[in-house]
């Protein structure tokens, strides 16, 4: 009789789930499916989104670009202080370079699991507008290599880039220093 109850009260249970969420659960996976060769996981900020990609997604789709524009793309993560204290000059290059064609990516290394606990909650507590990419790739030492080879591992760590010309840098950034390491590419450029 106990048994016939369970079986009972896991369908009243079952026949109580909200489908209205599972429709939009369904839709929102399915439309991440959809986009060519990305995303395994979207959080959303600030009417942004953030994806979540392996580093042969974030390769393809972020460092082969041989366009006009100059590429700054920061690893960083939310538990890194030196990365945290340098997101406001990131930030005031992609808005002070905007209508010069100088992008900025934010990679962040944190756990995918903390994606809507602590990433989007920071992103939002921060006013980050950047865009913004959650590294899912746990075999560091194949990609970190293909980052750099001059690269350690430690974080910070940017790189800038236009077309072939590309600099790596292992250190923390101050407007600043930014700026001068980015006007080098304009230079470099012009020349």
């Amino acid at each position: 009789m106990r048994f016939l109850f369970v079986i009972f009260f896991a369908f009243v249970l079952l026949g109580c789930t909200d489908k209205q969420s599972e429709t939009k659960t369904d839709a929102v996976v399915g439309e991440v499916a959809m986009k060519e060769n990305l995303h395994k996981t979207e959080g959303d900020y600030s009417n942004k989104k953030i994806v979540s990609m392996n580093f042969e997604e974030l390769e393809k789709n972020y460092f082969q670009n041989k366009n006009d524009s100059i590429y700054i793309i920061n690893f960083w993560a939310t538990w890194c202080k030196p990365c945290v204290k340098e997101l406001p000059a990131f930030e005031k290059i992609a808005s002070d370079y905007l209508d010069k064609k100088v992008k900025v990516l934010l990679v962040s290394l944190d756990f995918i699991d903390k994606m809507d606990s602590q990433v989007v909650p920071f992103l939002k507590k921060n006013d980050i507008q950047s865009e913004v990419v959650l590294l899912d790739d746990a075999d560091a030492n194949s990609w970190i290599p293909k980052v750099s080879p001059q690269w350690t591992g430690a974080i910070p760590a940017t790189i800038i880039y236009k077309k072939d010309n590309r600099k790596f840098y292992e250190q923390s950034f101050t407007f600043e220093e930014l700026e001068t390491e980015l006007k080098t590419f304009f230079i470099k450029i012009n020349l």
